[in-house]
């Protein structure tokens, strides 16, 4: 298992996977640069429906870990090729069950203006959401079912600036 430091990196890249709660506070803080005058977090959560399917009570995230973490990597530097104004970028993903409400995935991007860390903050979840080998099963009334709106993993050179 691949794990997430509790404490932030000594660099500019939060990258990892983990089994235990997202630190989202202390992203947002590490994020924080005397030079960046906006931190933007995203943080997936766990619902209670997917496409198709109500009553979804929990979700298994898995996850094809080495090359998670690779993908990880090119979507970071894709991001700060793409935004070069980024000062500091968290890319941290759950594994394991989670609960409704529970954090699914963070990314905090920190740039000197807003708009650059909106955009580079947009790029990097929609990236890792299409090209990180990262798959979730539902849990339902019904049974589990892996979900059913998975698309097959592309390489991140593929993605696309919003």
């Amino acid at each position: 298992m691949l794990v997430v430091a509790v404490l932030p990196p000594a660099g500019d890249d939060w990258l990892g996977l983990t089994l235990d709660p997202l630190p989202t506070d202390a992203a947002s803080e590490w994020a924080a640069t005397p030079r960046s005058g906006a931190v933007v977090c995203f943080l997936g959560v766990v619902r209670d429906h997917a496409e198709g399917r109500d009553g979804v009570t929990a979700l298994t995230y898995e996850a094809y870990e080495e090359q998670a973490l690779v993908r990880l990597r090119e979507i970071a530097e894709a991001t700060r090729a793409q935004w070069p104004a980024v000062e500091r970028l968290a890319l941290l993903h759950r594994l394991g069950t989670l609960a409704l409400s529970e954090a699914s995935v963070l990314v905090v991007a920190s740039t000197p203006h807003r708009a650059e860390a909106f955009e580079a903050a947009r790029f990097a979840i929609d990236t890792l959401k299409e090209t990180v080998p990262i798959w979730k099963q539902e849990h339902h009334a019904a049974g589990t079912e892996w979900s059913t709106n998975a698309t097959p993993v592309r390489r991140v050179r593929e993605a696309k600036p919003v």
